[in-house]
């Protein structure tokens, strides 16, 4: 299974989490929006295709971060991270999701899943290393 995750970041750098809603695999945990890879889409589609059905936004411009695989109690997948530079309209939580911004380094990494946490670490990494202009 191929998954997308968004990680959108406002113009104070904060990025945007939502929580996994009651009844879902991790309920109460937060993640990056995104979700499964539909047969014949491809990637930049895919996560074009979650944000609006998700968080109500028109995604334009969003470039690679990480692919991680990934195994969740014996499913296999492919995580893979974009970061969202552009998008049209409000995030909203469409599926009835709490929605938070926050500073990537100011994240409890103890709350998100355990797939988005080297997502966070990378992204991390990157702010830094862009800061210090490497």
């Amino acid at each position: 299974m191929h998954v997308m995750a968004g990680l959108l970041r406002d113009a104070d750098g904060r990025v945007l989490l939502a929580q996994r809603p009651p009844g879902k695999h991790l309920a109460g945990m937060w993640e990056f929006p995104g979700g499964k890879r539909e047969p014949g889409e491809t990637p930049l589609a895919a996560l074009a295709r979650e944000l609006r059905e998700e968080l109500g936004v028109t995604l334009q411009h969003a470039e690679p971060l990480v692919a991680l695989p990934w195994n969740y109690g014996g499913h296999e997948l492919l995580l893979d991270a974009w970061r969202v530079e552009a998008w049209i309209g409000e995030p909203r939580p469409l599926e009835g999701q709490a929605l938070q911004w926050q500073l990537p380094a100011l994240v409890d990494m103890a709350i998100l899943t355990p797939a988005d946490r080297p997502i966070l670490q990378t992204l991390i990494e990157a702010c830094s290393a862009a800061a210090s202009g490497r």
